[in-house]
């Protein structure tokens, strides 16, 4: 595993970066479980709740979510204090260095230091899709059992309180 530290940043616009996301390239195996990062860029124009993050290594955007708040989930959860995790992504490029792991696990204390008034992240992850599933649990999210159809089947919605 790389051990260099990844960085959590807000998605702007810039030339060098948006360049950079335009050659962000997943195999098709992945590609059907997530969004390339300039198509779920596309889908938060028309949704102001949904919020673009980069994974940064060493000034280059290695990864991509989106952190989608407010009105557009609330037919996934009862929680007002919510965030759901859309899309997380990394390039085929610099898979395999660790930075999905060390991305959720800063997620949490991201999210306390600019969205305070949250609780709780959740996300919905395909059953087949086990390095995700993986992931995730190892990253502290839990399954309280709860079960999704999604557009390509089961989706297990996994949990993580923010202490």
């Amino acid at each position: 595993m790389n051990q260099t530290n990844i960085e959590l940043i807000f998605y702007q616009s810039e030339p060098g970066i948006d360049e950079m996301l335009q050659k962000f390239w997943l195999p098709e195996e992945q590609l059907k479980f997530t969004a390339l990062p300039m198509d779920a860029i596309r889908a938060t124009i028309s949704d102001e709740g949904r919020i673009p993050m980069l994974i940064m290594a060493e000034n280059t955007p290695v990864g991509f979510f989106v952190l989608h708040i407010g009105e557009g989930i609330k037919e996934l959860t009862n929680n007002r204090k919510a965030i759901l995790i859309r899309a997380l992504s990394i390039n085929h490029s610099h898979q395999g260095k660790g930075y999905a792991k060390q991305a959720m696990l800063r997620l949490p204390q991201f999210v306390k230091e600019n969205f305070p008034e949250y609780d709780e992240l959740f996300l919905a992850v395909n059953m087949k899709n086990e390095g995700a599933k993986a992931l995730y649990i190892s990253s502290g999210f839990i399954d309280k059992g709860i079960r999704k159809e999604g557009k390509i089947g089961e989706q297990l919605i996994l949990h993580y309180y923010i202490a």
